[in-house]
């Protein structure tokens, strides 16, 4: 059976990779979101599906928008068997790169790409949607953040079809995951794309039937923005201990200096769980320490505006810290 797979993100090359070792559902043709800058330099880079599709030959097409009659021709095409030239680059309108699989009958499959999709799609395919939550929960845009975020003991995947609806179409296979005292985005992450992998695989073989989402359990995980980012020592210091792992390493936590300026922070540990008269960051020793409302976060991996992340030992050797004595 012919597939055409449509992502973005790494965790959608991870599954994308699964699905390539399959000789069965090996995609014949990938869609990915245009190149963008990146980077201090503001250079342009190829999202993560776009570089793991290039590196196992597959056709692939960057369009601005996969919501157009253009790209459901190429869909047909694809699952039609029509092939690509090989090696040939990506023009304006996005056109295929690579070779292409051959196919009899297909199927389209998402997985974070980030962008919704809408007709002619929807109407033309049923569409299998890989999704990084156990459903109802966490619909939307940052599932695996939101579980850590919230405490959540477990998390998983659930392979769903895809309508009009956020993240609410029926669901046909689960799987859970549990999130450890110590996982980050990235170690649940890994575990949650090989999980994924296996099950969107086996929804292809078995094709199990479709149950619709209960009403009850519905949270949505929105998209995370400069907010989510913030350590605000008003918060308890158990929040901001997963928020930390929540966003690394892929956006990273900050907490804002005495100048207004922005500490990144990639690590980080409970100390205690009692309240302070003052809360607010502070160095004790070689220690840099966020006391909270309650709690005390200590901040062991950090990275200055600018610089290079490193243990907080070594921040406050070379640049102090903003309103305290010795301050480089």
């Amino acid at each position: 059976m012919s597939t055409v797979f449509i992502g973005t993100s790494q965790f959608a090359a991870a599954v994308l990779q699964r699905l390539a070792h399959t000789h069965a559902h090996r995609p014949a043709l990938v869609l990915t979101r245009p190149d963008r800058p990146s980077g201090r330099g503001r250079r342009l880079s190829s999202p993560p599906v776009a570089d793991a599709a290039r590196a196992l030959g597959i056709a692939f097409a960057q369009p601005p928008t996969v919501n157009d009659t253009h790209v459901a021709q190429q869909i047909r095409g694809a699952l039609a068997g029509e092939h690509g030239e090989a090696g040939s680059e990506k023009g304006e309108g996005g056109e295929a790169r690579g070779a292409s699989a051959q196919a009899d009958s297909g199927s389209v499959v998402v997985c974070a790409f980030g962008a919704l999709i809408k007709e002619p799609l929807l109407s033309e395919w049923a569409i299998l949607n890989v999704h990084p939550s156990l459903l109802p929960r966490w619909r939307g845009a940052a599932p695996i953040e939101r579980a850590i975020m919230a405490g959540d003991q477990r998390t998983g995947v659930s392979i769903m079809r895809l309508t009009a609806g956020l993240d609410s179409g029926p669901v046909c296979l689960t799987g859970a995951e549990p999130i450890r005292p110590d996982d980050s985005y990235g170690s649940l992450a890994e575990r949650l794309q090989a999980l994924a992998g296996d099950l969107l695989v086996r929804a292809f073989d078995q094709r199990p039937p479709f149950v619709e989402q209960p009403e009850q359990g519905v949270t949505y995980a929105e998209k995370l923005g400069p907010a989510d980012r913030l350590l605000d020592p008003a918060r308890p210091a158990v929040e901001l201990e997963r928020v930390v792992r929540a966003l690394h390493p892929h956006i990273g936590a900050r907490v804002e200096l005495a100048d207004a300026t922005m500490l990144g922070v990639h690590r980080a540990a409970l100390l205690d769980a009692q309240p302070h008269a003052q809360p607010g960051l502070r160095a004790d020793d070689k220690r840099l320490l966020l006391d909270c409302t309650p709690g005390t976060l200590e901040l062991l991996d950090v990275q200055p505006p600018g610089g290079r992340p490193m243990p907080a030992e070594a921040y406050l050797r070379g640049h102090g810290l903003p309103g305290l004595p010795g301050r480089a």
